[in-house]
């Protein structure tokens, strides 16, 4: 199929190769075009505006930092919605706001068009690995359609309901992620503090019952030597995904005493000068905390 790709940052970088791959024609663009040197020369095809990547293609992904810059690529001047054909289908994977979400999509359908909210779940490594989880919020012939494209980003695709319901369901699966992380480096700090060497705490925790993917391919960053140079996700867009549950949180009235916890260690992070890395680092605040440096 001809697909179109807006945003080629860290995750579209890794996705429109895997679309490719699978024998897709893909059009891109991206604010910054030097971004896009690798892809184009695998194969992609370039565009100077969203909406001249949508008048190319059948279905056209998205995938930026937040709300305003969805509505700036979909809704804003050149934008997909003013470019998309009829029948075709816009997929937006950036995380935001459900009801920021829904907003867009009603633009969409006012225009006769269909969107649908489609959050990836997963981080370079699992896109890489082909182990990344997609989920969608929207019309279910819709998402029938395009369910084979999205087979080739990763093995589960799951339809979770209407639009904006994915995107609330990609903040809860982001809530547990982060606190499951945090808890590890509590958990791995208090056992040094204890005198257990961190490589072996590290090590028992992996082979024990609490072990997880993520923890598997994330906990060992703190060990001496292994942080990455370039996170996969470093605290302020961990946090930029916590706000959001806070605020998700509040607006339901549900609880999150927890993602408020794991919040304010970010905090710390940030109070520290350590926010640059992967956030996986808020074990260094529990260290510290407990006078360990």
């Amino acid at each position: 199929m001809n697909l179109g790709f807006v945003g080629l940052g860290a995750m579209g970088q890794l996705i429109v190769p895997r679309l490719m791959t699978a024998g897709h024609e893909v059009t891109g663009w991206n604010r910054s075009k030097d971004k896009a040197v690798k892809l184009l020369d695998a194969g992609m095809r370039w565009a100077d505006t969203p909406r001249a990547v949508a008048e190319q293609s059948d279905i056209v992904f998205s995938i930026v930092t937040d709300a305003k810059a969805v509505k700036a690529v979909a809704l804003g001047q050149d934008g997909i919605v003013s470019g998309l054909a009829k029948g075709g289908i816009y997929i937006d994977m950036s995380t935001i706001e459900p009801d920021e979400s829904r907003a867009v999509a009603a633009e969409f359908t006012r225009a006769g068009l269909v969107m649908l909210d489609g959050p990836i779940s997963g981080s370079p490594v699992t896109v890489v690995a082909g182990n990344a989880s997609v989920m969608i919020g929207g019309d279910e012939a819709a998402f029938e359609r395009v369910k084979p494209v999205l087979l080739a980003i990763g093995p589960k695709v799951t339809r979770i309901g209407g639009n904006g319901l994915a995107c609330q369901m990609k903040i809860a699966v982001n809530l547990l992620l982060m606190v499951e992380i945090i808890a590890f480096g509590e958990a791995v700090a208090l056992a040094e503090k204890g005198g257990v060497a961190r490589e072996a705490a590290v090590d028992a925790i992996l082979k024990s019952v609490a072990a997880s993917p993520v923890i598997g391919y994330r906990g060992p960053f703190i060990l001496e030597g292994k942080m990455p140079e370039v996170p996969l996700a470093d605290v302020t867009l961990q946090q930029k995904d916590m706000m959001l549950a806070l605020n998700l949180g509040r607006t339901l009235g549900s609880p999150v005493p927890l993602a408020a916890a794991a919040n304010e260690m970010m905090n710390a992070c940030r109070g520290l000068g350590i926010d640059a890395n992967d956030f996986v680092v808020a074990h260094q605040v529990y260290r510290r905390l407990g006078g360990q440096q």
